[in-house]
């Protein structure tokens, strides 16, 4: 499902089953999804980005644990890991997320929160764990509450939503990883992780990209969208704004370096790029593994010409 909008036109394409208007699991962009709802907090003073995670979070101490920010956590800047060393087995027994939030508060960290850039799912959940706490409501409905709906993504949900699995993308998963826990299970469907586990379209994933290209918008503050967008890792790499990719090259060698964006594992990638007004989302139903090089960059880069 191919999505493009570039001053003022816009195209929508689907492909061979897809249609328009079906939703796909969209991965890590769902990313900078959860870090626009931390900012929404942060915009009402009901948190700061330089508040420890322990101040929210009290089993997370030991160690270095209480240098860690929810910054940190923004920036895959915390030494947290990516997935946690039991990852596969708690999906095979069907963990809530509160398991993997304990268990993500006691894992050790990898290094000195601040002195490097890994990228880490693992900070992402406890951003999201800190915002449910704050905001007193989970997530799925929180999300939909203060970022979705107020952007007209009414197609996009935390988790599954109110839709049946059928009525969404299935995910190509590779016969050797297939199970009652992979990506087209129930139980990840719903799930709703936070680092991951969100559906959309094409287009509302678009809008929400432009929200952070318009100056115009009441969800998040002008300054809060510029410094989302803005990189935040000063010269440690690769370079990551508040939830969004923002490393020169990441989406191919046509878009600017101002461009921001993310792609996802399931076969999705999505950026703007401030230099031509361009936005562009490309779903697919193939593992990025195996549609990085042969669809997702290639396909980025002819959008991402200027006279393209």
């Amino acid at each position: 499902m191919l999505h493009v909008r570039r001053a003022g036109q816009e195209l929508s394409r689907a492909f061979g089953a897809a249609r328009v208007d079906l939703p796909f699991l969209i991965a890590s962009p769902t990313k900078p999804m959860t870090a626009s709802g931390v900012l929404w907090l942060r915009d009402r003073r009901e948190l700061a980005l330089s508040d420890a995670v322990s101040t929210y979070l009290p089993e997370f101490r030991g160690g270095q644990r209480g240098e860690v920010t929810i910054g940190h956590l923004l920036t895959h800047t915390s030494g947290l890991p990516d997935m946690l060393p039991d990852n596969p087995e708690l999906r095979r027994r069907h963990a809530p997320l509160s398991e993997f939030v304990a268990r993500t508060c006691r894992t050790p960290l990898l290094f000195r929160p601040g002195t490097k850039v890994s990228y880490q799912s693992m900070g992402i959940l406890l951003g999201a764990a800190i915002a449910e706490k704050v905001s007193g409501e989970p997530m799925p409905g929180f999300m939909a509450r203060t970022i979705f709906h107020p952007l007209g993504m009414r197609q996009t949900s935390l988790g599954l939503g109110d839709r049946p699995i059928a009525e969404t993308a299935q995910c190509q998963v590779p016969e050797a990883d297939r199970g009652d826990w992979d990506w087209n299970s129930p139980y990840w469907r719903n799930l709703g992780a936070p680092w991951g586990g969100a559906h959309a379209t094409a287009r509302d994933l678009g809008a929400f990209l432009d929200a952070f290209a318009s100056p115009a918008g009441e969800v998040l503050a002008p300054a809060t969208r510029r410094e989302m967008r803005a990189i935040q890792t000063g010269t440690l790499r690769p370079r990551f704004g508040l939830g969004w990719q923002r490393e020169p090259g990441a989406f191919g060698r046509t878009c600017s370096a101002e461009t921001f964006g993310h792609f996802g594992s399931t076969g999705t990638m999505a950026w703007h790029d401030p230099a031509t007004a361009t936005t562009f989302v490309l779903l697919t139903t193939r593992p990025a593994t195996d549609s990085m090089a042969s669809l997702l960059r290639p396909a980025s880069e002819i959008i991402g010409r200027t006279n393209g």
